[in-house]
Order: C-alpha cells, then structure tokens, then sequence
C-alpha cells in the first residue's frame, strides 16, 4: 500500500462553490437549450422547470454523503461503505473511465465553437482542444488550492458572460415565440427532460475532493445547495432566452446560445460566444480532472488499480500517477479523433452510460447511508428513482459499461491468484 498523501484542508466554500459549478455547468449550456427546444418547442421550459426542481435533492445527496464519508474514492467510496468493496470499485473504475472520453468531448466542443466564431479549421479546432485539456492538466498537477482559485475566476467569467447574454436578450423576445406552446404534444415535454439530465451531472465530481474541504460539512453541503440553486436558476434562464427569441431550428439549435449573443452584439457576439465556451469546457475539465486523478490514486491505494496510478509528487502532494494516466488517455483519444477514425457523436455516447451508472451507485449508497439523516435517505430514493428511469435510453452504449465490468473481474481474479499463490508460498516456507 502506497503510504504517501494527498495534499490537505486547501479547499473553502468559495472554491467548493466554483468547483460545483464548474463541473455542472458544462457544454450542456452551450448545446441542449436549443435541442430541447427543438423537441419540445415553448413547452420545453416545462421540462427545465422540473429538472431544475429535481436536481436539487440529486445534488444534496452527494453533498450530504461528501460531508458524512469525506474520501477521495468519492462515490467509489460511498458504494464501498454501503455495498461492499467490490462494488464500490466497480462504480469507482465506471467513474475514472468516464473522464478520459468525456474531457476530450468537452475540449473539442469548446473549441468548435471558438474555431467557428474565428472562421478557423480542423487543425486549429484540434489545436485548441489540446490547450484546453493540457491547462486542466497542469492546473491538477500544481494542486487543489491553484486549481480552487483559477475556478472562481472561470467561474465568475462564465456567469457574468450568460447573465449579460440573458439581460440582454429581453428586449428580443416576443410572446408570439411562445405559441403554439405545446406544438409537438405534451409527451415531447417528456423526451426533452430525458435529454436535460445530462445538464445536469456533475454534482458526484468534487465528491473525490472532499478529502480536502477545510470543513467538509460545510464546504460540502452548503456548497453543493448554492451550485445547485445557481446552476438551476442559470439553465432555465438561457433556456427561456433561447426560447423566447426562437434561437433554434433550422440546423442551428446545437449552438443557440451563439444566436442568443448574438442578437445582442451582433456579428461580434459569435467570438464572445466562443470565448465563453472556451472558459466552461475549461472549467469542466479542470473538475474532472481533479476528481478522477483522485479517484486514480484511492483505487491504487488499495491494489483496485497498478500502482503506478497510487503515485503522489512529494514537493506539490499532488496525485501524477492519476494525472499522468488521464494525459496520456487524453493524447490516445485525441489522436482517434484527429484521424477521423471515431467521430463526436460516437465519442459522446460512451461516457454517458458510466456516468449514470455511477449516479445509480451513488444513489442507492445514499438510501442506506443517509437513514439517519432527516431527508436524506428520502431524496437519495428520489433521485435514485430519476436516474433509473433515464438508463434505458442510453442504448448501444451499454457495451462501454460491460467492457469495464469484464476488466475489472479480470483484475479481481488476478490479484486474487496472487494472494493465493503469496500464501501458498508463505505456508512452504
């Protein structure tokens, strides 16, 4: 067992908030608004009014179960306590593969929307993502407390660019964008809230860094409660932008908040647009980084994963095993990418499925967890009940999952060949 530590009691509520925030409000804004819309028309805003509703208890229930079990395992560790240590590893390698695709994803979709606000190509777009993850990278490896405080900044950048984007958009709208209100029926209302979910993960994230909240109770808890009512009330709002000044449609409702800004500043609105989503996919990024390098280092910590994952630098007390792990996923994913051999579409499928199953895990460890808590175990059933219900629609993706699965048993039978044979040697001796 690796004896080294994690850096210590860095992280305060301002930047639990950022770190919240930043892992939740990712390229979601940038792109569902308008899809949803799309689906469900003016009746969408239904659908973001309860998915702003039901985030909240999903939200407190990782930030009551962070507080109570403080770990850098996360929802790894949660699982562990309620269901044994093979499950929770099972959960935590769902987690720690979901980010070597889903960071990409991010990079290369803030930097599509710079490239196409500067009028630049593939190779610039390729270009840029890189940067972005590189900077989530370096940021991680200096340590939590840089990286706590660059998140405020980024954090501060992107909400004051969407509240000018959304204070701005009032003079545009118009109630004759609100009719037919329910043009495509009342069961697309349904449709578009399943897309809305993935908006809205991220809350299990920070989670991995609880371990290093100066007051985890607080940071945690009253944390998560401030992203949540922020991010909720920030989603429904570009939302009814979008909405409200028909910024959607006709091929461009996956970048509706560009047209959103765009109404307000014109031609020059586009860059800013890009700019913007530049500092969300950056803020994301930085996030899951942090949570899946120290997710990295607790499975190896406890021989779940090769050790080289369990190393810690001694001058920075920052987990490079983990960190190095993710760049050099990063580098591979990129390259596919790059070479045109798996497409974005694709790329964006497969992390889906882990992380609703790392949401299920959570849950449910929350439901026996939290029984002492006055409403604790009540919305870990409610928020279990939600993410069951979204599964099925991941489809093929499935198969991600299930590669995973296998993998981790193999690991299991092999580390368990090895004790046999330790002991056996132990008893001859």
């Amino acid at each position: 067992m690796n004896n080294q530590k994690l850096s210590r009691a860095t992280i305060g509520l301002p930047q639990a908030v950022a770190l919240y925030i930043g892992a939740v409000l990712g390229s979601g804004v940038l792109l569902v608004p308008g899809l949803a819309a799309e689906i469900a028309g003016p009746a969408s805003l239904i659908a973001w009014g309860i998915m702003t509703l039901l985030v909240l208890p999903m939200a407190l229930s990782m930030g009551l179960l962070a507080a109570k079990f403080p770990n850098a395992g996360g929802v790894s560790h949660f699982v562990s306590q309620a269901f044994g240590e093979k499950a929770g590893v099972m959960v935590g390698w769902f987690f720690l593969m979901s980010v070597p695709i889903g960071a990409p994803v991010a990079a290369i979709t803030g930097a599509g929307y710079l490239t196409t606000a500067m009028g630049l190509g593939f190779g610039a777009k390729l270009l840029i993502a890189s940067l972005i993850l590189f900077i989530g990278v370096l940021i991680n490896l200096i340590g939590m407390k840089l990286a706590g405080n660059i998140q405020v900044v980024v954090v501060t950048a992107i909400l004051a660019v969407l509240i000018l984007a959304i204070a701005g958009s009032f003079p545009e709208m118009a109630l004759a964008n609100f009719h037919p209100f329910e043009q495509y029926g009342w069961i697309s209302i349904g449709k578009a809230t399943a897309i809305l979910f993935w908006c809205f993960i991220g809350w299990e994230a920070v989670s991995h860094m609880s371990e290093e909240f100066i007051d985890p109770e607080r940071e945690a808890v009253k944390g998560v409660f401030v992203a949540a009512c922020v991010v909720g009330i920030l989603y429904f709002l570009t939302a009814l932008a979008t909405v409200a000044t028909h910024s959607y449609g006709s091929g461009t409702s996956d970048a509706s908040l560009v047209l959103v800004i765009q109404h307000i500043f014109g031609a020059f609105g586009a860059l800013i647009a890009g700019f913007t989503a530049i500092f969300i996919c950056t803020a994301t990024i930085i996030a899951y980084v942090g949570a899946a390098s120290r997710l990295a280092y607790a499975l190896a910590n406890k021989g779940h994963a090769p050790k080289l994952l369990a190393r810690v630098s001694g001058r920075l007390q920052t987990p490079v095993g983990g960190i190095g792990f993710l760049a050099v996923c990063f580098v591979i994913v990129m390259l596919l990418y790059g070479s045109g051999m798996v497409p974005l579409t694709t790329l964006i499928q497969f992390p889906n499925a882990t992380f609703i199953l790392t949401y299920l895990g959570g849950c449910a460890a929350g439901t026996r967890l939290l029984r002492g808590h006055p409403w604790g175990a009540s919305i870990s059933w409610l928020s279990l009940v939600l993410t069951i219900f979204i599964f099925p629609f991941v489809g093929w993706a499935i198969v991600y999952p299930v590669v995973i699965v296998l993998a981790v048993l193999f690991w299991f039978k092999r580390q368990q060949k090895e004790k046999w044979k330790s002991q056996s040697q132990t008893i001859a001796s």
